[in-house]
């Protein structure tokens, strides 16, 4: 499945790295780390995602830097903050990267555990400190009309008219956690349904933007990285996220100063966390999820789903891959 926009020609750097070579990476990273499903070993299936994105890495054509990974370089091996990754021949490249966004689902075999990159040209995408945001995110129709700080129920109703729906229509995405218990209230009350989650609020707030999820806002607090990724990913569909760092102690605010952010307070748009023009966001299923299936296993192979987003080219790509084992004794595909 694809929707595109035909862009004009000169809109493309020549010497850009072809989409499929990134999505390549987030297929090695979803495999591995689907070896470990329902094993119950979190830190496992991390380090495999880690350790597979990395070796794929390794061989890409682009000059890239890590903005987002794994931690500092002095707690994390590989894909730390700052890590140079890619042949160092092709374009210069930020990356923001999570190997494995929901190690929880995956440990437990259950749904929307992904793996998932966003890339952009050098300064386009926020280094968000390792805390917490405040999100909201909303379709295309809705941005530019909801606000961060104007109540749940004025915020459900602009959705809601939006979409030319009534509030009791809509189906509201929340990480299912005690700081979220008003949060969780108000919505109800307003009328609006919700869907509660274990992890993997990123893929969430992607849902809003794609139509037959069912969804239609994410609300709540969650990781500050993955509203980077999700705010790249938005940011090629027309969709926004609202985002307000929330810091737990004063460690994650000296942190965030060194990082270049100053106002604690601020509200951050969507082109503040994605500012990039060329912005492009891959991910790919490791678990069956409300938009990717995860990795399914074939006698000599397996096959991977993934999205791939494409922000100069105004495209929305859905990718199926099947990856044989032995190329000579391939394995009988069906489609039921």
């Amino acid at each position: 499945m694809e929707t595109q926009t035909t862009p004009p020609l000169e809109r493309i750097p020549r010497d850009r790295t072809p989409s499929l070579e990134l999505v390549r990476i987030t297929e090695a990273a979803a495999i591995a780390a689907s070896h470990w499903m329902g094993q119950g070993d979190n830190n496992a299936a991390d380090q495999a995602a880690v350790e597979a994105m990395r070796r794929s890495m390794e061989d890409a054509r682009f000059n890239g830097r890590i903005v987002i990974g794994e931690g500092e370089r002095d707690e994390a091996p590989m894909l730390y903050i700052g890590e140079k990754v890619g042949r160092g021949d092709g374009p210069e490249v930020d990356i923001a990267v999570d190997p494995l966004e929901g190690t929880t689902p995956t440990a437990k075999g259950r749904p929307n555990a992904v793996a998932v990159m966003a890339f952009s040209e050098p300064g386009g995408l926020l280094h968000a400190p390792d805390t917490y945001m405040e999100k909201l995110a909303v379709g295309a129709p809705a941005k530019g009309k909801v606000d961060l700080d104007r109540p749940v129920a004025e915020n459900l109703r602009i959705i809601a008219g939006s979409l030319n729906r009534d509030v009791n229509d809509l189906t509201v995405i929340i990480l299912d956690r005690p700081r979220h218990e008003r949060l969780i209230a108000e919505v109800r009350k307003a009328g609006a349904r919700i869907k509660l989650i274990e992890d993997g609020d990123l893929m969430g707030a992607l849902s809003v933007a794609i139509a037959g999820t069912g969804v239609h806002a994410l609300m709540g607090i969650g990781a500050a990285p993955e509203g980077v990724l999700a705010a790249a990913a938005l940011r090629c569909v027309g969709g926004e996220l609202l985002g307000r760092l929330k810091f737990r102690n004063d460690e994650e605010r000296a942190r965030a100063k060194k990082m270049g952010i100053a106002h604690e307070d601020r509200v951050y748009a969507t082109e503040d966390l994605a500012s990039g023009k060329d912005i492009r966001f891959v991910a790919t299923g490791v678990t069956d999820g409300d938009v990717l299936r995860g990795v399914h296993y074939f006698a000599r192979g397996a096959a991977t789903h993934s999205i791939l987003l494409d922000r100069l080219m105004g495209k929305l790509r859905f990718i199926d891959t099947t990856h044989f084992e032995d190329i000579d004794h391939p394995p009988v595909i069906r489609r039921d």
